[in-house]
């Protein structure tokens, strides 16, 4: 049995489906499993990281265990209870942003996974970390303009970098690890196989869907206040501080993704088809 914890959003989702159509067992931890909408055959209980209790019974019978987390979600009581429950392996989806051996981390997004990474190495059970930088769904923030026939994406850093991975890719890789020996103690770092701006790929985007998006660039400082007014000031601060070091500078491509999913990595145009829905009408 595998228990997939973040089993319903994007990339743990995508794993769990994939997991229950390859026939494995999939159960998902879930505070809400009647609004789980998870394929028939997935076993979905109730429970919270924030809750201890529910936590045992859900690791009851599982071998192996997936952890898709929220940023600044707590693992220690997730982890005490992997172990008490004699888990064998754990697949941990952490960020490209954390720096082997650096003390301090760069960044709060780098501390937290390198943190994670610690505490989940402690537990002495079988481990794989999949570091994942910049993700193709990081575009469906542009969905949030596009309404009433608007074509110009408003947003700093045109010309930052990455090379977006599609989380059907991640999702793969993660199955991958989780149904096959030879990946303990490995950290993979997962990225496309193209380097993109943000402004390349709201071209793309635009194109997909039939309309003539432009990229406006943005000053950074007004946009990072406005968003640290719903959300926290240093992961704000971090995620922007990451996205200006990439300007200019072509992202870095890794065979990794490739090797382990036996393909080419899937381009941000078909990840871009693959949304058409997420992203309003012109």
């Amino acid at each position: 049995m595998i228990l997939v914890i973040g089993g319903t959003g994007h990339f743990g989702r995508e794993t769990v489906e994939a997991l229950a159509a390859a026939g494995e067992p999939v159960r998902v931890l879930s505070r809400n499993p009647e609004r789980a909408g998870l394929p028939d055959g997935v076993e979905v209980v109730r429970g919270d990281l924030a809750d201890p209790g529910t936590l045992a019974p859900a690791l009851a019978g599982a071998d192996r265990m997936l952890m898709v987390l929220p940023y600044g979600a707590d693992a220690s009581a997730l982890l005490a209870a992997a172990r008490e429950a004699g888990l064998r392996k754990i697949v941990f989806l952490s960020s490209g942003a954390v720096v082997d051996g650096a003390e301090p981390q760069p960044d709060v997004i780098a501390a937290y996974h390198a943190d994670v990474e610690r505490a989940v190495a402690a537990t002495g059970i079988e481990h794989t970390f999949l570091r994942l930088f910049f993700p193709a769904v990081n575009s469906l923030s542009f969905a949030m303009q596009m309404g009433g026939g608007n074509d110009v994406i408003r947003a700093p850093y045109a010309d930052a970098a990455s090379a977006p991975v599609h989380e059907r890719d991640v999702a793969d890789a993660a199955v991958r690890v989780l149904t096959t020996d030879g990946h303990a103690g490995r950290t993979y770092a997962l990225t496309g196989s193209e380097s993109l701006t943000q402004a390349e790929q709201v071209h793309i985007l635009g194109e997909t869907l039939g309309r003539p998006l432009v990229f406006d660039e943005l000053p950074d400082a007004p946009v990072r206040e406005q968003m640290a007014q719903f959300m926290d000031a240093d992961f704000v601060n971090a995620l922007f501080d990451l996205l200006a070091g990439t300007v200019g500078k072509p992202a870095e491509i890794t065979e990794t993704l490739e090797q382990l999913i036996g393909r080419a990595p899937r381009t941000y145009a078909q990840w871009a088809a693959d949304h058409t829905a997420d992203f309003p009408a012109a």
